[in-house]
């Protein structure tokens, strides 16, 4: 069932859609929100595996979205120009095994699909949803006008993967000791060792005591306790590995994409080496062009640092598709 609010000051629709398509296929579920003007060009918004539908906070749910800082009235993803559309990852895929990128692209299209829109104005994507992005370019070619791929490549390096299969190495072992929760805070924990820099980390807790070592081995424990326990009342095991799989499994043929993508990398990037990005941009099917940054925040720079990566965003949004709805 699909509910719909509309909120009349803003000019802006509010709409949730719980129900999948009739195929039953699990791949094609419409599980979405999407706020912003009526009748605006559409631009789908996916981020990491941690994030959801709910990408900025609306008139009628103020509370914040994952990408608050780049998405909303007046920002770089301006809900004022756009109808701006996010989804729940699927954790289970179109055949039996693990859920691909693919079967991700696949949702997608299926919640365009729902709304009666063919053509999304642009694809937004950074990390997990970066790798989304690039399997919808790749299999659903005539459904937008522009991709904007962000730490993100057409395949996994092989030092993440190694990373990611450790972690669900520990979510195994904790499920099989009956401490599924601290099994997937920990697993939490070391990614996020991944997603950040030496530099980062030392900025952030390092502030008093600096060279007390034993002070400083406490504070980043806390630290990535607090965030490993705050993931893990919220995750499962079962969604955890799904998605950490699809991620070590994504491969898309750079070739196959035909769209015009821009590629976003940070030189500090250690999930997404930027030279993958390179490689990617030089193989792409279409006009392609790489935008490279510095960040202290390695691969979580699109969420801390937006700043650096929105000016871009704003930019190629404003860039004509084609009459893209």
């Amino acid at each position: 069932m699909t509910l719909a609010i509309q909120s009349a000051p803003s000019e802006q629709t509010y709409s949730i859609a719980d129900s999948s398509p009739e195929s039953g296929d699990p791949a094609r579920r419409a599980f979405y929100e999407i706020v912003g003007k009526p009748g605006a060009p559409v631009v789908a918004v996916l981020g990491g595996i941690s994030a959801s539908r709910h990408v900025a906070s609306s008139p009628s749910d103020p509370t914040a979205g994952w990408w608050e800082d780049v998405v909303g009235y007046g920002k770089p993803i301006d809900t004022d120009k756009f109808r701006v559309l996010g989804i729940e990852y699927a954790t289970h895929g179109a055949r039996p095994g693990a859920v691909s990128t693919a079967d991700q692209a696949n949702t997608l299209a299926a919640a365009l699909d729902d709304l009666g829109v063919h053509r999304a104005h642009a694809v937004v994507g950074a990390s997990y949803g970066g790798m989304v992005a690039l399997a919808f370019g790749a299999h659903h070619r005539d459904r937008a006008g522009r991709l904007i791929v962000i730490s993100a490549a057409h395949r996994s390096d092989p030092l993440a993967t190694a990373l990611r299969h450790l972690q669900r190495r520990v979510i195994e072992l904790g499920c099989e000791a009956g401490r599924e929760r601290d099994a997937i805070a920990i697993a939490r924990g070391i990614a996020m060792t991944s997603y950040l820099t030496g530099q980062h980390l030392a900025e952030r807790l390092a502030r008093n005591g600096a060279d007390d070592t034993r002070a400083l081995e406490d504070r980043i424990g806390r630290f990535l306790r607090s965030r490993g326990e705050q993931f893990a009342d919220r995750w499962t095991s079962e969604r955890y590995n799904a998605l950490s799989l699809s991620l070590d499994l994504h491969d898309v043929s750079p070739e196959a994409i035909q769209i015009p993508t821009c590629v976003v990398a940070v030189s500090s990037d250690r999930l997404v080496p930027i030279e993958d990005c390179r490689e990617l941009t030089r193989r792409l099917g279409g006009p392609a062009q790489i935008v490279e940054l510095d960040s202290p925040l390695g691969h979580d720079a699109f969420l801390g640092d937006a700043h650096r990566i929105s000016p871009f965003i704003a930019e190629l949004l404003n860039i004509d598709t084609g009459g893209a709805r």
